[in-house]
């Protein structure tokens, strides 16, 4: 079957179906069955077995596994048969690799889930009814709508077409859109470019509308033929994953010259060979954060699943680190920032009196209605823009039905609505010829009238008359009214070619049409929010200026010092002129989409970190631009989403609000997780390699410092991911993009606190080997050291929930951080007082007494960490006293 060679008739009754019912829901199955789901095939999935030995693709782990191995040999060639640290090194780095495996099908699933929630729709007409479906759902018959900013869901023969363009560069390589047209034929034997009544999966709409057939869907259209060179399942790593895998590797060569040195003073101080071999090795694999990666990707999908839940949907990974950062919001005012309930509340004519929606002005309702692309379903649902929707209700209150205004006036042409021009026009069959309507933004419509309507009479144009239809536009403007004007033509003949230029011109101007937008309640406390969290919302609109300030003035955008900008006046600046103001504008109105890219240049080049939100396939642009691209969910085009690093699922700017919130929370969790993992593996080295400098004995063993790692790095570090975030995380400034992950004393702090949980482990150390062990092999001191090493390390993760006191948060807001030490102490008692166990770890069972000793080392590092807390906190204590112009000194004296 070629469709492209076949009439649109043909190619129906060939799938069995009709241009204006669609398929019944009986065929829709029967083809899903025949032909199968409309999706490309995925790459080959790695078997959990396959992910499993992946695990074991990594540096430290093999040295690990050799280390191993050189127990084992050694073991064999002394003809002893303790070969219990070889099995205990493979029993830990098998459940490493296991917690491994579970940790990335997580984030695979969190993903997999992000997938299915973006997933293209496609409006489709089936059994007479319009309904909007996933593309997957799509099969070969249906009948499927398209309009500019859509995906092409499917391989599909235009019914019909008006002024319609396609941008096919994902098959063609040609960036130009391409014209297509549904009543011509096409040689079979031509390139997909040339076929003009075609259009194809994974292009997308950029001008006009059109009705199709969907013929080919799945691996069977002209994409799924090339699938395997455009599929790709593999999430590349985010800047900060990248950072901290650099950062691995540096503490991995640091932790193998420590554990060099170690080894070597061991060998100078006479220890057994073997013994501190193991001990290096194993030290190494402790110290290294060889799971981090893991754990933050992990971290990233929790977070992105819980964005989700408040309806902003991550597209790209990257973004949930660079919401954190962002300082500038852009946003658009319909729907974002306001309710997008439209209702017609005025109706004016050129003489300016107004009334509501009465027989007065009927005539401009019922020209509004017929051009206008809503329609009225079977089930008297109004489908369409909500602005267009509100036209249609206002006209029905006046017993105009659109159904009959279009058969009584039959639409035989149409310039689609464009974003550039404002404007959309259509054309009508009338008794004595045809009658073209032009709707659209009034300032932009009565430059191409050279006549306006009074009562009956037409009269010509002036320049008194503009400026005072002018007046009228701004004075419906300045109550916060979106404002539409109407004008007409009628002419004898059918243009051979129609475009905006030969239509939209000598027009009648007939009258306006306002519309209420009400402010979205929750905006006013998301704006703000912003203000105190740091940032910047900036309102960038198509509307009026007046409409757009009267607004801002409302949700509190617009203030005192603010300055407002029109897209003419954007247009009469230079890109340097307006990088040098654009911080002294929160207002941009009459805006075409290209300024929304140049608003976005000009903050950057600031330094600062733009979120922008856009709705229209003429957006893509710009959301590509910004540093966070947000679509609309609902009104938002296809093209838009996929250009996106963020959708809105409601279209709400209070959601944007919420995932910078969410944003900030992953990344201080982030910051958490590192400071614990790193502070716990410094304590570790300090442990062994204090106590052989000093002359001890080694105080931990390598099955013990393998022990420790599984216990502390991976259900603590993960529950510090799932910290909530905190209370004043909104009060706080961004994040800065440019600093490092350990700024601002982070460093210093992981140094001091690793410090000070390896002497508590040497403190447990010593105190049990002078006076438990009375000199004897240390078995007591070790068992205190082990613990005290593990349970401290558990204690401290409850430091790093904030940077306020602990004393002052809610134990229990983190449940998973508090089943993580339930279950960490836990094990950790099982290891020493099962006997069977106590013997593989090399322990032995604690009195009451050193139980006391050990439980009490554990606490120290929450009185620690709350001292200096309390002592270099000055800023927190002077916002906690609301006095922010004390120096230093004079807090301290506060504090005293």
């Amino acid at each position: 079957m070629n469709p492209e060679n076949k009439t649109v008739r043909d190619v129906l009754a060939y799938y069995g179906t009709d241009s204006e019912y669609g398929l019944s829901n009986k065929q829709v199955e029967e083809n899903r069955s025949r032909f199968g789901r409309n999706k490309l095939k995925d790459h080959k999935k790695v078997s959990i077995i396959v992910k499993f030995f992946m695990q074991f693709n990594d540096f430290m782990i093999v040295i690990l596994l050799i280390a191993a191995a050189v127990s084992f040999f050694i073991s064999y060639l002394k003809n002893e048969v303790d070969f219990l640290d070889p099995i205990i090194i493979l029993a830990i780095v098998t459940m490493n690799a296991v917690l491994g495996v579970l940790q990335e099908s997580k984030a695979e699933k969190a993903l997999e889930a992000l997938k299915k929630m973006s997933a293209p729709m496609a409006k489709v007409i089936r059994a007479s009814n319009i309904k909007m479906v996933t593309a997957e759902e799509l099969v070969p018959g249906d009948i499927i709508l398209l309009e500019s900013g859509d995906f092409v869901p499917a391989d599909a023969r235009l019914i019909s077409s008006s002024n319609l363009k396609a941008e096919e560069s994902a098959l063609t390589g040609e960036s130009l859109p391409v014209e297509k047209e549904a009543d011509i034929l096409i040689n079979p034997n031509s390139a997909i470019g040339d076929r003009k009544n075609m259009v194809y999966s994974s292009s997308s709409v950029s001008a006009g509308k059109a009705k199709a057939i969907v013929c080919f869907t799945g691996m069977e259209t002209e994409v799924g033929k090339i699938a395997d060179m455009i599929i790709s399942d593999e999430s590349p790593q985010t800047p900060l994953q990248k950072k901290l895998e650099q950062t691995g590797k540096t503490l991995g060569i640091g932790a193998l010259l420590i554990c060099g040195i170690i080894f070597v003073l061991g060998i100078f101080k006479h220890m057994e060979p073997f013994e501190m071999f193991m001990t290096s090795v194993s030290l190494a694999v402790a110290a290294i954060p060889e799971g981090l990666p893991a754990i933050v990707t992990i971290m990233l999908a929790i977070g992105v699943q819980r964005m989700a839940r408040e309806k902003a949907i991550i597209r790209k990974l990257p973004a949930v680190e660079t919401l954190g950062s962002a300082n500038v919001i852009c946003s658009d005012k319909t729907g974002t920032l306001t309710q997008n309930k439209m209702k017609v509340v005025e109706i004016a004519d050129t003489n300016g009196k107004l009334s509501s929606t009465s027989e007065k002005n009927k005539t401009i309702l019922e020209y509004a209605s017929l051009c206008n692309d809503s329609s009225i379903s079977a089930f008297g649902d109004i489908i369409g823009d909500p602005t267009e929707s509100s036209i249609i209700i206002a006209a029905s209150s006046l017993e105009l039905d659109k159904k009959e205004l279009d058969l009584k006036f039959a639409r035989v042409g149409e310039i689609p609505f464009d974003s550039k021009r404002k404007l959309m026009s259509t054309i009508h069959k009338i008794n004595d010829g045809f009658l073209i309507i032009t709707k659209g933004a009034p300032d932009v419509l009565i430059k191409k009238c050279t006549e306006y309507l009074e009562g009956d009479r037409v009269s010509a144009m002036n320049l008194s008359k503009y400026n005072s239809l002018n007046k009228i536009n701004s004075q419906m403007a300045e109550k916060a009214l979106r404002v539409l004007g109407v004008a007409y033509k009628k002419v004898k003949n059918f243009p051979d070619k129609y475009n905006e230029d030969t239509i939209e011109n000598n027009l009648t101007y007939m009258g306006f049409i306002g519309i209420i937008d009400p402010p979205r309640e929750e905006a006013y406390d998301a704006v703000k929010t912003c203000k105190k969290a740091g940032i910047k919302p900036v309102m960038v609109t198509g509307d009026h200026i007046i409409t757009a300030k009267a607004i801002a003035e409302k949700l509190g955008i617009l203030e005192d010092g603010d300055k407002a900008m029109t897209g003419d006046e954007l247009n009469n600046l230079s890109q340097e002129e307006l990088n040098n103001i654009i911080e002294e504008y929160s207002v941009f109105a009459r805006l075409a989409p290209e300024h929304k890219v140049r608003i976005v240049k000009a903050f950057q080049s600031r330094g600062d970190i733009v979120a922008m939100t856009g709705d229209g396939v003429n957006d893509a642009p710009a959301l590509k631009a910004a540093d966070i691209g947000c679509a609309m969910g609902i009104n938002g085009t296809d093209v838009a989403k996929g250009a996106a690093d963020m959708v809105l699922a409601d279209d709400n700017f209070a959601t944007i609000v919420c995932a910078v919130k969410e944003g900030r929370g992953i990344y201080s969790n982030i910051r958490k997780a590192v400071h614990f993992l790193l502070s716990s593996n410094i304590g570790e080295i300090i442990t062994i390699l204090v106590a052989i400098l000093i002359g001890f004995d080694t105080p931990l063993l390598a099955i013990q410092l393998l022990w420790v790692n599984l216990v502390t790095d991976s259900l603590p570090a993960i529950a510090l991911g799932l910290e909530p975030p905190e209370k004043g995380i909104m009060q706080r400034k961004p994040f800065s993009s440019q600093k490092s992950l350990f700024a601002d004393g982070l460093w210093s702090r992981i140094i001091c606190e690793g410090l000070m949980v390896g002497f508590l482990a040497l403190i447990a150390f010593g105190i049990g080997a002078v006076y438990y062990d009375f000199g004897s092999v240390p078995e007591i001191g070790r068992t205190m050291a082990f613990s005290t090493l593990s349970i401290s390390q558990l204690v401290h993760a409850f430091n790093m929930r904030s940077d306020k006191s602990i004393l002052r948060l809610n134990l229990f807001e983190n449940i998973y951080l508090v089943y993580a030490f339930i279950i960490g102490v836990i094990l950790q008692v099982l290891v020493i007082t099962i006997e069977p166990l106590a013997v593989i770890f090399k322990v032995k069972p604690l009195s009451l007494e050193n139980w006391f000793t050990v439980v009490l080392l554990c606490l120290m590092p929450i009185v620690i960490v709350e001292l200096e807390k309390f002592f270099t906190s000055d800023e927190k204590e002077a916002s906690k006293f609301k006095i922010f112009d004390k120096s230093k000194s004079e807090l301290k004296k506060m504090k005293s």
